[in-house]
């Protein structure tokens, strides 16, 4: 079924909306007391709110650009309206979303024993708020989920989190919450300033020209942007994304319609709410606290989803709606800066390290400066590696949290020096931890390997002295991660932990999926890459005008952008 048709019967609303259907039903119709009824009904309906999101694998990878558009009116009086459409990046997102939704879910099952109904409430409503996020493509609607997703994680960490759970709730409530209120700033800056440059018929053509180029041959996603450019000269505003990036990539002159120095201010609006989301250094101080105090579940999801709304932000706002704030030297600079300060600091601070789920905590610090690194090198290969590694993390650093979850609930606590020689009563234990620490570390025929390897070579191509500090993080990550194998998998096994049991069924069944993309991943990436190939040449593009044509100039073959870099030629006065 094509993606057109999928989109009648509101494909996305129904994968974001399921799971808050699945709470209002445990809500109403069980009662709290009715714990194992409870687990199994919500680990069913976690299942079933996967299902639905296999369907956008469907989407039409040589069309490109965004599929699955659902457009209804919703505030009319502000211009706000219900759009969802997802391109090759949402849909990886999505699907890892739903994915880790369901390891969240059943990782859950013997843990919490306190306000179980309360607590599956709670985890689904988060899932529901994270996929509005990635699925939006009004900037009203965007703003609305991400404001929601933090009240499901505030409790989720300060009810069912450890000792120090209130703290840590707080302390990531406030920083994202100050963060998200200066994005909400720079929102209403750009849709106030829509309306102003569309009132201008040249203007009008320079956005359409630019629609076209962004569209390619996609259809329903141009007359999208051509509606919202018709409410701008009508002066009325906008919240579509897709109208706002390309009122940024139209050039009217070869000069950007957005002047340079206000983009730098609506950057620095939209880089502190996604900074303090990846989190960047020095925006980090939230992150491990908030991963040590979660429960299991938080923290998996934590790690594997939520960070890469902040890495996701980056790609979906600044790159392609500030392209000439993002390429300006200065913010280039600070952000490699940063990106690199995070790689290194987390590795430094991982090492250091004596609590278990605060070493795998910081080494997200390290991995999300990677990641940043590759998006700002603006190289198709940095940037596919990134996206790729988004998913990449998102799987080994959720089965590393998994990892310290099974042991915290066999032996309540997580110093590391408190597990001796596991390996010996915990084999299949031993066996996933050491797959996914080879993961981690980026060993060849493993997932992590692909996505590394992708960002250094963009980040080489770029600047060599990036790729060197980049690679440093590389060499210390597999310091502790091998240090933290070998303390808690080898040696003599400590009296406490004798008759520790090894993996249940449960553990298993939740354990495999992310083993096998692990694997499948590192030895055959091309699926997961063709998704979003497309979509990261077009960001590519925007960010530097003429690299695509160039880059086909120096390629013997390239299937990347056939009809984008004819648009660019079309473009070539104007850029």
């Amino acid at each position: 079924m094509s993606p057109e048709r999928l989109a009648e019967y509101h494909l996305l609303s129904i994968i974001t909306w399921l799971p808050v259907l699945g709470a209002l039903i445990l809500i109403f119709f069980f009662h709290r007391e009715r714990k194992q009824a409870i687990r199994i009904f919500a680990n069913a309906w976690a299942i079933l709110s996967f299902l639905p999101s296999l369907w956008l694998l469907t989407y039409d990878r040589r069309l490109g650009g965004i599929q699955f558009i659902e457009d209804v009116e919703w505030i009319p009086q502000i211009g706000a309206r219900y759009q969802l459409g997802v391109d090759g990046i949402s849909v990886v997102l999505v699907l890892l979303t739903t994915l880790i939704g369901v390891i969240a879910v059943a990782c859950s099952w013997g843990f919490i024993q306190e306000r179980v109904k309360e607590y599956y409430v709670v985890l689904l409503l988060l899932q529901t708020g994270i996929l509005g996020v990635f699925v939006s493509m009004d900037m009203f609607l965007f703003y609305v989920f991400w404001e929601v997703m933090l009240v499901p994680m505030y409790f989720l960490i300060g009810v069912w989190g450890s000792e120090n759970r209130l703290y840590a709730a707080i302390k990531f409530f406030i920083y994202t919450l100050f963060g998200s209120v200066v994005m909400l700033l720079a929102i209403l800056k750009l849709y106030f300033i829509f309306p102003d440059y569309l009132k201008q018929p040249d203007v009008q053509q320079a956005v359409l020209q630019a629609a076209r180029f962004i569209s390619g041959e996609n259809a329903p996603m141009y007359r999208m942007i051509e509606s919202a450019v018709q409410l701008g000269a009508q002066g009325r505003g906008t919240f579509n994304i897709m109208a706002m990036q390309a009122l940024g990539t139209a050039r009217m002159g070869g000069e950007p319609i957005i002047p340079l120095s206000l983009q730098l201010w609506l950057f620095a609006g939209f880089f502190l709410s996604f900074a303090i989301k990846v989190p960047m250094f020095p925006f980090h101080t939230w992150l491990p606290d908030a991963h040590t105090e979660a429960p299991t579940a938080g923290s998996v999801i934590l790690a594997g989803i939520l960070l890469k709304l902040g890495t996701y932000g980056f790609v979906r706002f600044n790159l392609p709606i500030l392209p000439d704030a993002s390429r300006d030297p200065r913010v280039v600079q600070v952000m490699a800066f940063l990106a690199i300060m995070g790689i290194v600091y987390g590795a430094l601070v991982a090492m250091a390290q004596r609590d278990w789920k605060r070493l795998v905590a910081y080494s997200s610090i390290s991995h999300m400066g990677m990641i940043m690194l590759g998006i700002f090198a603006f190289n198709p290969s940095s940037l596919n590696g990134a996206v790729l590694q988004m998913i990449n993390h998102g799987i080994s650093t959720s089965a590393l949290f998994l990892i310290v979850g099974v042991v915290y609930e066999r032996h309540h606590t997580r110093l590391i020096n408190d597990y001796r020689g596991l390996s010996h009563v915990m084999p299949g234990f031993a066996a996933v931890f050491m797959i996914m620490t080879m993961s981690s570390i980026g060993l060849p025929m493993l997932n992590g390997f692909i996505g590394e390897f992708l960002i250094l070579r963009g980040v080489f191509e770029e600047n060599r002295l990036w790729a060197a500090f980049a690679a440093t993080g590389i060499v210390l990550g597999a310091g502790y991660m091998l240090w933290l194998y070998q303390r808690t998998m080898y040696g003599e096994v400590k009296e406490d932990n004798r008759h520790l049991p090894d993996l249940y069924p449960r553990e298993w069944a939740y354990f495999l999926p992310l083993v096998i993309l692990a694997f499948w991943i590192g030895i055959y990436p091309k699926p997961f890459l063709s998704y979003f190939e497309r979509p990261v040449a077009v960001v590519v593009e925007q960010v530097r005008p003429g690299y695509s044509q160039r880059l086909l100039e120096r390629a013997e073959q390239s299937d990347v952008l056939p009809t984008r870099a004819q648009a660019a030629d079309d473009r070539g006065g104007e850029r």
